[in-house]
């Protein structure tokens, strides 16, 4: 069964969007990997504050069925999809990998680019999956983070609690 692992992101009503996330992804996939949440500043536009995570799970569901389901739960916590790509978000989940797969697959392009670009994709994901590694480059995701430039992007470590056995 396929390792999946998202990244998850919120920048308006943070922490009620980011709880509610989790708590749906774990009603339908069970237990989950969740990472420590970052806070960073907006990246492509001037607007508050993201808080940040990654989670992992296992499932057999193919990706277009995930990613729409994924969609939904967007949808439910206000994701407005007329907004500006680079613009404030309720919630915004996107697949990072779903297991070893590498380029187009049922529209969603994998290992998603956000993972080498972004501190809050790359920093979190190498919590949760340090020695795992990278379906193209084939480096672990420690390694990436190691070799990343820290200066690129403010990142800072926040408290959070979404009422799991997190």
């Amino acid at each position: 069964m396929p390792r999946v692992y998202l990244s998850l992101g919120s920048n308006i009503e943070r922490e009620k969007n980011i709880r509610a996330a989790l708590r749906v992804l774990e009603d339908r996939f069970g237990d989950l990997l969740v990472s420590p949440v970052y806070e960073s500043e907006a990246v492509g536009f001037e607007g508050d504050h993201f808080l940040n995570l990654v989670v992992g799970f296992d499932t057999e569901k193919p990706v277009r069925v995930l990613a729409a389901e994924l969609r939904a739960i967007e949808e439910a916590n206000g994701r407005d999809r007329r907004a500006p790509k680079f613009s404030a978000r309720t919630l915004d989940i996107d697949i990072l990998t779903w297991g070893n797969a590498c380029g187009e697959v049922d529209g969603v392009s994998l290992p998603r680019d956000e993972i080498l670009k972004n501190a809050f994709v790359l920093l979190p994901l190498s919590e949760i999956a340090g020695n795992d590694r990278h379906p193209e480059t084939l480096r672990s995701y420690h390694e990436h983070w190691e070799a990343y430039d820290k200066h690129k992007q403010k990142l800072w470590r926040v408290d959070f609690s979404w009422g799991s056995s997190e």
